[in-house]
């Protein structure tokens, strides 16, 4: 592949490989981050690990597969505190690495209608998300136009496209990534980097777990039925597994999609009904 910016690839054949590049992956120690942690080391990234537990971190980092040349990584910071989140970034490079590939992707907001939701909860939610997000792409800009290879890839919510009731706070903050995103993708093309969003619709995750509990405790309904009445919302009848958003990703960082910058893609079973 060139390494030129704005230049054409080399080989347009379906390219999913990632020898010798390297993947920041946030919130990776569980649910869809793991899984897409493991999924580019599988296609031979080698991936550096950020999330706050450090002994998760670790039992997720003896899960990656390794190959020949691949060295994978763990970094702990608290997405909670920004500066954390500087200071171990420039830790990290500090001791020479640079990353081709960041996925941002961090657990979402507490649930409840945006009404009654505090101005901290608002200013807590902005940090945790779009600034940690900028702190990191800054971080890795220069090894992303050194390299001539960039991909951005932001694990944010359908509900950029239709917002879901009673996640006021994260409707407004992920709508605000997303056009973070947009905007980034007119800016950094030039330099050979695409920027990206991965909508997960109701994926089976912790936060999904969170959500339906207190959907169950707020209706008087069990968890069961509350999971039966949201399948029915689903085209698909069935909530997504980790690997299926993994998969979405990790062909958006490969090579395979070089023309891609700029979009919104809904991985949700068909479940958003606006185009």
């Amino acid at each position: 592949m060139s390494n030129t910016p704005g230049a054409s690839p080399q080989n347009l054949s379906l390219n999913v490989r990632l020898d010798g590049r390297r993947a920041l992956v946030c919130g990776s120690s569980q649910g869809i981050g793991l899984a897409t942690a493991q999924c580019l080391a599988a296609q031979g990234a080698s991936v550096t690990l950020l999330a706050r537990d450090p002994a998760k971190l670790a039992t997720a980092l003896a899960s990656l597969p390794t190959g020949s040349g691949q060295r994978h990584q763990q970094v702990s910071a608290d997405f909670s505190d920004p500066a954390a989140v500087s200071h171990a970034i420039s830790d990290y490079l500090a001791r020479g690495d640079s990353c081709q590939i960041l996925i941002n992707n961090t657990g979402g907001p507490a649930p409840g209608p945006a009404h009654a939701a505090t101005a901290e909860q608002f200013l807590a939610a902005f940090n945790q998300h779009l600034i940690c997000n900028q702190i990191l792409l800054q971080a890795l800009l220069p090894g992303m136009k050194a390299a001539g290879y960039g991909r951005v890839i932001n694990v944010i919510s359908t509900s950029v496209k239709q917002p879901i009731p009673n996640l006021g706070v994260s409707n407004t903050i992920r709508g605000a990534v997303a056009n973070w995103s947009k905007t980034l993708a007119g800016e950094l093309g030039p330099f050979g980097i695409t920027v990206n969003n991965v909508l997960p619709g109701a994926t089976k995750t912790t936060r999904l777990e969170a959500i339906f509990a207190n959907k169950a405790q707020k209706s008087g309904l069990s968890v069961q039925a509350i999971e039966e009445e949201e399948k029915l919302g689903i085209p698909l009848r069935r909530f997504a597994e980790p690997e299926e958003l993994a998969n979405v990703i990790a062909f958006l960082a490969s090579p395979a999609a070089s023309y891609v910058s700029g979009i919104n893609v809904p991985v949700d079973g068909g479940r958003t009904l606006c185009l």
